[in-house]
């Protein structure tokens, strides 16, 4: 048989009970009432994600979250966001419009051409795909000419166009 989880003594037994009824929302209350099962019914965090119906890591993050940061170690949110971003959205924001005109002026800007100048604002070596996820991000997106050789006839072309038949559909 596994032993139980061992809960930081934040509350009295009456004091955690009131703390779990007072839960503003189901996620809360279910994170609350994984302390209630470790503290008064002393079972494992296996028994009490199966009760939960979540995963053990879960139960075993949230344990760990009570005992080192307390009762409010429960309330923080989820790790969403942009957590290794090297510059923020205003500033990537900034650093594209200094290269737009380049961009409106140019045939072609391509994430290489704007990588050695990243490089150099950032101050370290980034990957080209970090770039390309910039680019993204922004929605930039590749606009360039369709491709024609050097040599084509412009009335060959048109002519070609208006004595051509359709395909049909089959």
């Amino acid at each position: 048989m596994r032993l139980p989880s061992n809960l930081t003594p934040w509350f009295t037994t009456d004091q955690l009970m009131a703390w779990v009824k007072e839960a503003p929302d189901k996620a809360a209350y279910q994170r609350r009432l994984a302390m209630w099962l470790t503290h008064s019914a002393k079972l494992p965090a296996h028994q009490v994600a199966e009760m939960l119906v979540v995963s053990v890591q879960s139960v075993w993050k949230w344990l760990g979250e009570y005992n080192t940061l307390g009762p409010s170690g429960l309330d923080r949110k989820g790790r969403g966001g942009r957590r290794w971003a090297l510059m923020s959205l205003e500033e990537e924001r900034e650093f594209l419009a200094q290269h737009l005109a380049l961009a409106q002026s140019v045939d072609v800007l391509t994430a290489k051409h704007l990588h050695p100048a990243l490089c150099r604002k950032l101050g370290q070596e980034v990957s080209l795909d970090y770039v390309y996820k910039l680019l993204h991000r922004h929605e930039w997106r590749k606009l360039a000419p369709r491709p024609h050789h050097a040599k084509q006839d412009p009335a060959a072309s048109v002519a070609f166009k208006k004595n051509s038949t359709k395909r049909s559909k089959s």
